[in-house]
Protein backbone atom coordinates (compact mmCIF):
# COMPACT_ATOMS: atom_id res chain seq x y z
CA UNK A 1 0.00 0.00 0.00
CA UNK A 2 1.44 3.42 -1.00
CA UNK A 3 -1.35 5.76 -0.53
CA UNK A 4 0.86 9.02 -0.87
CA UNK A 5 2.47 7.92 -4.39
CA UNK A 6 6.03 7.61 -2.38
CA UNK A 7 7.48 5.62 -5.26
CA UNK A 8 6.15 7.20 -8.17
CA UNK A 9 7.48 10.42 -6.38
CA UNK A 10 11.15 9.49 -5.98
CA UNK A 11 11.79 7.49 -8.92
CA UNK A 12 11.09 11.57 -10.55
CA UNK A 13 13.76 13.56 -11.78
CA UNK A 14 13.74 16.50 -10.17
CA UNK A 15 15.45 19.00 -7.70
CA UNK A 16 15.73 17.84 -4.52
CA UNK A 17 16.12 20.45 -2.25
CA UNK A 18 13.57 22.09 -3.90
CA UNK A 19 10.70 19.68 -2.91
CA UNK A 20 12.79 19.51 0.92
CA UNK A 21 12.47 23.29 0.91
CA UNK A 22 8.69 23.21 -0.60
CA UNK A 23 8.01 20.36 2.32
CA UNK A 24 9.69 22.29 5.17
CA UNK A 25 7.59 25.46 3.93
CA UNK A 26 3.83 23.57 3.68
CA UNK A 27 4.25 22.26 7.11
CA UNK A 28 5.33 25.59 8.72
CA UNK A 29 2.01 26.95 7.01
CA UNK A 30 0.26 24.14 8.15
CA UNK A 31 1.42 25.06 11.87
CA UNK A 32 -0.19 28.59 11.13
CA UNK A 33 -3.31 27.22 9.73
CA UNK A 34 -3.96 24.92 12.50
CA UNK A 35 -3.64 27.74 14.97
CA UNK A 36 -5.86 28.87 12.92
CA UNK A 37 -8.27 26.46 13.50
CA UNK A 38 -8.40 25.57 16.88
CA UNK A 39 -8.57 29.84 17.88
CA UNK A 40 -11.63 30.10 20.07
CA UNK A 41 -12.33 26.26 19.98
CA UNK A 42 -9.19 25.00 22.48
CA UNK A 43 -7.73 26.67 25.12
CA UNK A 44 -4.28 28.14 23.69
CA UNK A 45 -3.48 30.61 26.32
CA UNK A 46 -2.92 28.39 28.82
CA UNK A 47 -0.04 27.03 25.97
CA UNK A 48 1.92 30.05 25.41
CA UNK A 49 4.51 27.98 23.39
CA UNK A 50 2.75 26.40 21.04
CA UNK A 51 1.28 30.24 19.96
CA UNK A 52 5.00 31.93 20.57
CA UNK A 53 6.31 29.13 18.17
CA UNK A 54 3.73 29.80 15.69
CA UNK A 55 4.76 33.79 15.46
CA UNK A 56 8.43 32.97 15.53
CA UNK A 57 8.67 30.74 12.37
CA UNK A 58 6.45 33.16 10.59
CA UNK A 59 7.49 35.65 8.12
CA UNK A 60 9.14 33.87 5.22
CA UNK A 61 7.26 30.77 4.76
CA UNK A 62 5.83 32.61 2.07
CA UNK A 63 8.03 34.66 0.32
CA UNK A 64 9.96 31.18 -0.05
CA UNK A 65 7.25 29.97 -2.54
CA UNK A 66 7.73 33.10 -4.87
CA UNK A 67 11.42 32.36 -4.67
CA UNK A 68 11.21 29.23 -5.44
CA UNK A 69 8.31 29.75 -8.11
CA UNK A 70 11.15 31.92 -9.83
CA UNK A 71 13.55 30.20 -10.25
CA UNK A 72 11.59 27.49 -12.84
CA UNK A 73 10.19 30.41 -14.74
CA UNK A 74 12.97 30.76 -17.17
CA UNK A 75 13.56 27.22 -18.03
CA UNK A 76 9.66 26.94 -18.38
CA UNK A 77 9.68 29.66 -20.82
CA UNK A 78 12.64 28.17 -22.76
CA UNK A 79 10.86 24.63 -22.98
CA UNK A 80 6.92 26.11 -23.38
CA UNK A 81 7.31 29.86 -24.49
CA UNK A 82 4.61 32.32 -23.23
CA UNK A 83 1.46 31.28 -24.29
CA UNK A 84 2.30 27.75 -22.84
CA UNK A 85 4.13 29.39 -19.48
CA UNK A 86 0.20 31.27 -19.11
CA UNK A 87 -1.36 28.03 -19.65
CA UNK A 88 0.46 26.03 -17.65
CA UNK A 89 -0.11 28.63 -14.90
CA UNK A 90 -3.57 29.03 -15.61
CA UNK A 91 -3.97 25.08 -15.04
CA UNK A 92 -1.90 24.37 -11.85
CA UNK A 93 -2.98 27.54 -9.96
CA UNK A 94 -6.19 29.78 -11.26
CA UNK A 95 -8.12 26.89 -11.66
CA UNK A 96 -7.52 25.31 -7.94
CA UNK A 97 -7.76 28.68 -6.65
CA UNK A 98 -11.56 28.83 -8.50
CA UNK A 99 -12.24 25.23 -7.53
CA UNK A 100 -11.01 24.85 -3.89
CA UNK A 101 -12.24 28.75 -3.46
CA UNK A 102 -15.59 27.99 -4.74
CA UNK A 103 -16.19 25.21 -2.56
CA UNK A 104 -14.56 26.39 0.88
CA UNK A 105 -16.80 29.70 0.27
CA UNK A 106 -19.99 27.52 -0.31
CA UNK A 107 -18.98 25.08 2.92
CA UNK A 108 -18.19 28.45 4.90
CA UNK A 109 -22.04 29.71 3.68
CA UNK A 110 -23.46 26.87 4.13
CA UNK A 111 -22.68 26.02 7.87
CA UNK A 112 -22.01 29.31 8.94
CA UNK A 113 -25.48 29.23 10.83
CA UNK A 114 -25.33 25.99 12.01
CA UNK A 115 -22.03 25.27 13.68
CA UNK A 116 -18.64 26.72 14.07
CA UNK A 117 -17.13 25.92 10.62
CA UNK A 118 -15.23 29.04 9.72
CA UNK A 119 -13.37 31.54 11.79
CA UNK A 120 -13.74 33.61 8.44
CA UNK A 121 -16.68 36.46 10.25
CA UNK A 122 -16.96 38.04 6.63
CA UNK A 123 -18.05 35.38 4.35
CA UNK A 124 -20.90 35.87 2.43
CA UNK A 125 -21.87 35.72 -1.20
CA UNK A 126 -19.34 38.67 -2.36
CA UNK A 127 -16.46 36.56 -1.35
CA UNK A 128 -16.26 34.80 -4.23
CA UNK A 129 -15.32 37.82 -6.26
CA UNK A 130 -13.31 38.80 -3.67
CA UNK A 131 -10.97 35.53 -4.88
CA UNK A 132 -10.19 37.33 -7.96
CA UNK A 133 -9.95 40.89 -6.60
CA UNK A 134 -9.71 41.06 -2.93
CA UNK A 135 -8.38 37.90 -1.94
CA UNK A 136 -7.32 38.26 1.60
CA UNK A 137 -10.61 38.93 2.52
CA UNK A 138 -11.24 35.23 1.71
CA UNK A 139 -7.86 34.09 3.92
CA UNK A 140 -5.19 32.03 2.53
CA UNK A 141 -6.07 31.89 -1.21
CA UNK A 142 -4.41 35.35 -1.74
CA UNK A 143 -1.07 33.16 -2.46
CA UNK A 144 -3.01 31.67 -5.55
CA UNK A 145 -3.54 34.73 -6.48
CA UNK A 146 -0.60 36.87 -6.27
CA UNK A 147 1.18 33.62 -7.38
CA UNK A 148 -0.47 33.29 -10.97
CA UNK A 149 -0.83 37.43 -11.10
CA UNK A 150 2.87 38.08 -10.52
CA UNK A 151 4.05 34.81 -12.61
CA UNK A 152 1.92 35.78 -15.91
CA UNK A 153 3.10 39.69 -15.52
CA UNK A 154 6.31 38.88 -14.61
CA UNK A 155 6.34 36.13 -17.76
CA UNK A 156 4.95 38.88 -20.24
CA UNK A 157 7.52 41.51 -19.78
CA UNK A 158 10.30 38.89 -19.45
CA UNK A 159 9.52 37.90 -23.37
CA UNK A 160 7.97 40.66 -24.79
CA UNK A 161 10.25 43.70 -23.50
CA UNK A 162 13.39 41.26 -22.44
CA UNK A 163 14.00 42.63 -19.26
CA UNK A 164 16.96 40.96 -17.72
CA UNK A 165 16.43 39.46 -14.20
CA UNK A 166 18.69 42.11 -12.18
CA UNK A 167 16.06 44.72 -13.94
CA UNK A 168 13.68 42.55 -12.62
CA UNK A 169 14.80 42.77 -8.92
CA UNK A 170 15.18 46.66 -9.39
CA UNK A 171 11.53 46.52 -10.37
CA UNK A 172 10.31 44.29 -7.56
CA UNK A 173 12.74 46.34 -4.88
CA UNK A 174 10.35 49.90 -6.14
CA UNK A 175 7.06 47.70 -6.05
CA UNK A 176 8.03 46.64 -2.66
CA UNK A 177 8.43 50.28 -1.62
CA UNK A 178 4.75 50.49 -3.54
CA UNK A 179 3.62 48.04 -0.97
CA UNK A 180 5.07 49.33 2.00
CA UNK A 181 3.58 53.03 1.74
CA UNK A 182 0.25 50.94 1.31
CA UNK A 183 1.10 48.58 4.78
CA UNK A 184 1.98 51.82 6.71
CA UNK A 185 -0.86 53.91 5.35
CA UNK A 186 -3.06 50.71 5.83
CA UNK A 187 -4.55 51.83 2.07
CA UNK A 188 -6.79 48.44 0.77
CA UNK A 189 -5.72 47.97 -3.04
CA UNK A 190 -7.14 44.37 -3.15
CA UNK A 191 -4.99 41.70 -4.89
CA UNK A 192 -2.35 44.61 -6.13
CA UNK A 193 -0.86 44.59 -2.66
CA UNK A 194 0.47 41.66 -3.03
CA UNK A 195 1.46 41.38 -6.44
CA UNK A 196 3.83 44.47 -5.53
CA UNK A 197 4.57 42.84 -2.31
CA UNK A 198 5.77 39.64 -3.86
CA UNK A 199 6.78 40.11 -6.95
CA UNK A 200 10.88 41.43 -5.93
CA UNK A 201 10.69 37.63 -4.36
CA UNK A 202 9.49 35.97 -6.88
CA UNK A 203 12.06 38.00 -9.77
CA UNK A 204 15.28 36.93 -6.67
CA UNK A 205 14.48 32.91 -7.42
CA UNK A 206 14.98 34.40 -11.21
CA UNK A 207 17.66 36.09 -10.82
CA UNK A 208 19.35 33.50 -8.89
CA UNK A 209 18.16 30.21 -10.56
CA UNK A 210 21.02 29.81 -12.90
CA UNK A 211 23.59 29.42 -9.86
CA UNK A 212 20.78 27.68 -7.44
CA UNK A 213 20.24 25.07 -10.36
CA UNK A 214 23.81 24.23 -11.22
CA UNK A 215 24.53 20.57 -9.74
CA UNK A 216 27.90 21.94 -9.63
CA UNK A 217 27.21 23.78 -6.93
CA UNK A 218 25.15 21.70 -4.49
CA UNK A 219 29.07 20.65 -2.69
CA UNK A 220 28.94 24.20 -1.85
CA UNK A 221 25.13 25.09 -0.82
CA UNK A 222 25.19 21.88 1.25
CA UNK A 223 27.89 23.42 4.05
CA UNK A 224 27.50 23.20 7.39
CA UNK A 225 30.07 26.43 7.67
CA UNK A 226 27.23 28.20 6.19
CA UNK A 227 24.36 26.95 8.05
CA UNK A 228 25.39 27.76 11.25
CA UNK A 229 26.27 31.85 10.99
CA UNK A 230 23.25 31.99 9.27
CA UNK A 231 21.57 30.54 12.12
CA UNK A 232 22.56 32.95 14.32
CA UNK A 233 21.32 35.77 12.63
CA UNK A 234 18.11 34.15 11.84
CA UNK A 235 17.80 33.25 15.07
CA UNK A 236 18.37 36.83 16.23
CA UNK A 237 16.29 38.54 13.92
CA UNK A 238 13.15 36.00 14.30
CA UNK A 239 13.39 36.76 18.05
CA UNK A 240 13.12 40.83 17.46
CA UNK A 241 10.37 40.52 14.65
CA UNK A 242 8.29 37.70 17.31
CA UNK A 243 8.96 40.46 20.41
CA UNK A 244 7.18 43.19 17.51
CA UNK A 245 4.59 40.87 16.42
CA UNK A 246 3.51 39.08 19.96
CA UNK A 247 2.02 42.85 20.80
CA UNK A 248 -1.50 43.12 20.60
CA UNK A 249 -2.49 45.03 17.67
CA UNK A 250 -5.17 44.18 14.29
CA UNK A 251 -2.45 43.08 12.61
CA UNK A 252 -1.66 40.04 14.33
CA UNK A 253 2.00 38.49 13.06
CA UNK A 254 1.50 40.46 10.23
CA UNK A 255 2.90 43.68 12.73
CA UNK A 256 6.29 43.41 11.57
CA UNK A 257 5.18 42.92 7.62
CA UNK A 258 2.93 46.25 8.06
CA UNK A 259 4.64 48.38 10.26
CA UNK A 260 8.48 47.13 9.58
CA UNK A 261 8.55 46.66 5.74
CA UNK A 262 12.01 46.85 5.26
CA UNK A 263 12.96 44.82 8.68
CA UNK A 264 10.47 42.04 7.08
CA UNK A 265 12.21 42.05 3.82
CA UNK A 266 15.47 41.43 5.91
CA UNK A 267 13.76 38.97 8.51
CA UNK A 268 12.20 37.17 5.17
CA UNK A 269 15.31 36.89 3.03
CA UNK A 270 17.23 35.18 6.05
CA UNK A 271 14.66 32.96 7.02
CA UNK A 272 14.59 32.17 2.99
CA UNK A 273 18.27 31.74 2.82
CA UNK A 274 18.69 29.07 5.89
CA UNK A 275 15.65 27.45 4.74
CA UNK A 276 17.49 26.79 1.29
CA UNK A 277 20.60 25.69 2.90
CA UNK A 278 19.14 23.60 5.14
CA UNK A 279 16.99 21.81 2.31
CA UNK A 280 20.47 21.13 0.39
CA UNK A 281 21.75 19.44 4.00
CA UNK A 282 18.83 17.55 3.67
CA UNK A 283 19.65 16.13 0.34
CA UNK A 284 23.11 15.88 0.81
CA UNK A 285 22.50 13.05 3.56
CA UNK A 286 19.27 11.84 1.72
CA UNK A 287 17.57 11.81 4.93
CA UNK A 288 13.64 13.13 5.69
CA UNK A 289 12.58 11.94 2.38
CA UNK A 290 9.07 11.98 3.13
CA UNK A 291 9.29 15.87 3.70
CA UNK A 292 9.86 15.19 -0.07
CA UNK A 293 6.89 13.82 -0.82
CA UNK A 294 4.90 16.28 1.23
CA UNK A 295 6.96 19.14 -0.89
CA UNK A 296 5.73 17.25 -4.08
CA UNK A 297 2.13 18.03 -2.95
CA UNK A 298 2.58 21.32 -1.38
CA UNK A 299 0.20 22.89 -3.93
CA UNK A 300 -2.64 20.33 -3.54
CA UNK A 301 -2.09 20.47 0.60
CA UNK A 302 -2.51 24.32 0.10
CA UNK A 303 -5.80 23.56 -1.59
CA UNK A 304 -7.80 21.94 1.62
CA UNK A 305 -5.84 22.46 3.89
CA UNK A 306 -7.82 24.84 6.14
CA UNK A 307 -10.99 22.50 5.00
CA UNK A 308 -9.46 19.54 6.42
CA UNK A 309 -8.17 21.46 9.46
CA UNK A 310 -11.63 22.74 10.73
CA UNK A 311 -13.27 19.29 10.45
CA UNK A 312 -10.56 17.33 11.81
CA UNK A 313 -10.86 20.02 14.82
CA UNK A 314 -14.91 19.36 15.38
CA UNK A 315 -14.23 15.40 14.34
CA UNK A 316 -11.44 15.19 17.17
CA UNK A 317 -13.52 17.59 19.43
CA UNK A 318 -17.43 16.80 18.90
CA UNK A 319 -17.12 12.64 18.28
CA UNK A 320 -13.40 12.12 19.77
CA UNK A 321 -13.88 14.45 22.73
CA UNK A 322 -10.39 15.11 22.78
CA UNK A 323 -10.11 18.36 24.70
CA UNK A 324 -6.28 18.10 25.32
CA UNK A 325 -4.64 21.40 23.95
CA UNK A 326 -1.25 19.70 22.63
CA UNK A 327 -2.83 16.73 21.43
CA UNK A 328 -5.19 18.58 19.20
CA UNK A 329 -2.63 20.48 18.21
CA UNK A 330 -0.66 17.74 16.51
CA UNK A 331 -3.69 15.61 14.93
CA UNK A 332 -5.20 18.64 13.45
CA UNK A 333 -1.45 20.15 12.32
CA UNK A 334 -0.87 16.18 10.91
CA UNK A 335 -4.38 15.79 9.42
CA UNK A 336 -3.75 19.06 7.55
CA UNK A 337 -0.73 17.46 5.68
CA UNK A 338 -1.46 13.68 5.20
CA UNK A 339 -5.03 13.92 4.59
CA UNK A 340 -4.79 15.97 1.53
CA UNK A 341 -2.14 14.10 0.09
CA UNK A 342 -4.63 11.10 0.42
CA UNK A 343 -7.28 12.59 -0.91
CA UNK A 344 -4.99 13.76 -4.10
CA UNK A 345 -3.89 10.47 -5.00
CA UNK A 346 -7.41 9.19 -4.29
CA UNK A 347 -8.67 11.73 -7.14
CA UNK A 348 -6.44 10.76 -9.41
CA UNK A 349 -7.03 7.11 -9.00
CA UNK A 350 -10.51 7.44 -9.53
CA UNK A 351 -10.65 9.65 -12.52
CA UNK A 352 -11.91 13.55 -9.54
CA UNK A 353 -8.51 14.98 -11.34
CA UNK A 354 -10.61 17.78 -12.17
CA UNK A 355 -11.11 19.12 -8.47
CA UNK A 356 -7.10 20.71 -9.19
CA UNK A 357 -6.70 20.96 -12.79
CA UNK A 358 -8.39 21.20 -16.39
CA UNK A 359 -5.65 19.65 -18.07
CA UNK A 360 -5.50 15.74 -17.40
CA UNK A 361 -1.81 14.63 -15.65
CA UNK A 362 -1.80 11.72 -17.94
CA UNK A 363 1.41 10.23 -16.77
CA UNK A 364 0.34 10.21 -13.36
CA UNK A 365 -2.75 9.20 -13.83
CA UNK A 366 -2.23 6.57 -16.05
CA UNK A 367 0.41 4.93 -13.03
CA UNK A 368 -2.02 4.82 -10.66
CA UNK A 369 -4.40 3.12 -13.24
CA UNK A 370 -2.22 0.13 -13.77
CA UNK A 371 -0.58 1.05 -9.79
CA UNK A 372 -3.41 -0.24 -7.09
CA UNK A 373 -1.68 2.34 -4.47
CA UNK A 374 -4.51 1.96 -2.11
CA UNK A 375 -4.42 -1.90 -1.63
CA UNK A 376 -2.74 -3.94 0.82
CA UNK A 377 -1.71 -6.65 -2.09
CA UNK A 378 1.99 -6.62 -3.49
CA UNK A 379 2.05 -5.98 -6.56
CA UNK A 380 3.17 -9.15 -8.44
CA UNK A 381 4.70 -8.45 -11.96
CA UNK A 382 3.59 -11.56 -14.79
CA UNK A 383 6.61 -13.10 -16.32
CA UNK A 384 7.02 -12.75 -19.96
CA UNK A 385 5.21 -15.92 -22.47
CA UNK A 386 8.11 -18.35 -23.47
Amino acid sequence: MDPFNSKFILKEKRWLWIDYDKGISIMLVGYGHCLDALGGHADLSAYPFFNYMGTFLYGFRMPLFFIVSGLLIGRSLNKKGLNGYVSDRTNNILFPLLVWGFIEISMQLIAARFTNFTHNDNVGPTSYFNLLIDPRQTGHFWYFNALFCIGVVYAFIKSIFKLKPFAHVLLGFVFFCASAYIHINNINTGFLTDVLEYYFFFALGDLISKVMLDEKNIKRFSSWKIFFPLLAVFLTAQYFATKINVQPSPYGNDLVEHTQPFFYLFQALIGCAISINFSFLLQKYKVFTWIRIVGYHSLFIYCMQVIVMTLARIFCQNFLHITYTPVLIMLVWSSGIVLPIFFYNFCLRYNLWWLYTYKKPVKQVEYLRTTNIFSFKRQVLEAPEA
